[in-house]
């Protein structure tokens, strides 16, 4: 591609990338990871590869005087086999703190799933790229969001003025993680994420380890947030430990107290926030797991459904609710020795009210509309006058 004599290439490194644990060299360039190659290398699950891979919250920021600015990548695009085609991913450009532009990038990779069987077709494609021009060469501080639903290799990075890394502006490190909810999943943009909405509205600057079906208190993720520098940790525990069937109620409480022991060892006095799930009615008392209902994809829509039996919560099946009164109890009996540990229920993120408003469109994940919502909570409740309100 001809760019012209007056595009600037600045090669990509780690001081122009936030938000990521890890930067893996490729053939192409640089792919951002949000796990570390120690934690990737503990688990072969496909899923968790996918989804870590995948930057949400992951974002290159400097500083420039550049009316123009284009970035090369190359995407890896997920479909499904009989799904409706999902949507492509989306590139904020934040400028000064405000959203200036949005594009998403041609060509790249497709991986077809087929949910039936398991098994994965992949397409290759060519490097695309994504330009914003019209800005201005008044001095700006810029952020370009990546899509939180595509994995991205970065190839190159131009401008038509020298840029410089973006200034230390003193704000505290926000690391979370949770579920395909916290990844972003049907949130308008990388930056609208309800995570991303709270850490604007905060004055934080955000490390999103939410892991779409993989929030399963894996001891290789909870090493990773131990080692991980922040100011604020906050966990999202329940809804894949249920829609994923992966253990008892005698496994779960030991489960929670090893993960959570396992982030003090590197965090002893770090503000630490439990949350408990955002209300979804299939799962409230039915276990899981769940399963994808294809009957409405003639409509283009996909719906989720519980195959669980209420019946079974007697043999230690797990549920939102009995999944809530044990993070509660397990809080409460932890606080007792660790002033700086926290709990707050999903359902005052998003409950009942909310739901008969703005229902789950596929019976699990909110729509961009409900990511505002919990974004605003969140930060209302937990920024402002709750444990991490500065």
């Amino acid at each position: 591609m001809d760019t012209g004599p007056e595009l600037i290439t600045t090669p990509l490194s780690a001081g122009l990338v936030r938000g990521a644990l890890d930067l893996e060299r490729t053939e192409h360039g640089l792919r951002p990871h949000r796990l570390p190659a120690r934690a990737r290398a503990q688990c072969a699950d496909g899923q968790l590869a996918m989804a870590e891979a995948q930057p949400s919250g992951v974002r290159l920021v400097f500083r420039t005087r550049a009316d123009v600015i284009e970035l090369d990548s190359l995407r890896t695009k997920t479909e499904y086999t009989g799904a409706p085609p999902r949507p492509d991913g989306v590139y904020d450009l934040v400028v000064d703190g405000r959203l200036a532009g949005q594009a998403d990038a041609s060509g790249g990779n497709v991986l077809m799933v087929d949910m039936t069987t398991g098994s994965v077709d992949v397409r290759p494609g060519p490097v695309g790229t994504v330009r914003f021009d019209g800005l201005g060469e008044d001095a700006k501080d810029v952020e370009l969001w990546l899509p939180y639903n595509e994995s991205t290799e970065l190839v190159a990075l131009r401008t038509d003025a020298p840029i410089e890394p973006a200034a230390d502006r003193g704000r505290r490190v926000w690391l979370h993680h949770g579920s395909s909810i916290s990844h972003g999943s049907n949130a308008a943009s990388p930056s609208t994420t309800w995570p991303a909405l709270a850490a604007s509205l905060g004055g934080v600057e955000l490390i999103n380890l939410g892991l779409g079906g993989s929030a399963l208190l894996d001891p290789f993720t909870a090493r990773a947030m131990r080692d991980t520098p922040a100011d604020l940790i906050s966990v999202k525990i329940g809804i894949n430990l249920v829609n994923a069937d992966v253990m008892r109620l005698r496994a779960f409480a030991p489960a929670v107290h090893g993960f959570l022991d396992t982030i003090r060892e590197g965090h002893p006095d770090t503000p630490l926030l439990v949350v408990s799930p955002i209300l979804c009615p299939i799962h409230e008392d039915t276990p899981g797991p769940s399963a994808p209902d294809f009957s409405g994809l003639a409509e283009g829509r996909l719906r989720f459904t519980a195959m669980g039996d209420p019946a079974e919560r007697a043999a230690g099946k797990l549920t939102l609710n009995v999944i809530r009164d044990e993070l509660s109890r397990l809080v409460t009996q932890r606080s007792a020795d660790d002033p700086h540990l926290y709990y707050v229920d999903g359902r005052s993120l998003y409950g009942e009210k909310d739901f008969a408003e703005l229902p789950l469109p596929d019976q699990l994940h909110p729509d961009a509309t409900t990511h505002r919502r919990i974004g605003d909570r969140f930060a209302g409740l937990v920024f402002t006058d709750g444990p991490f309100a500065a």
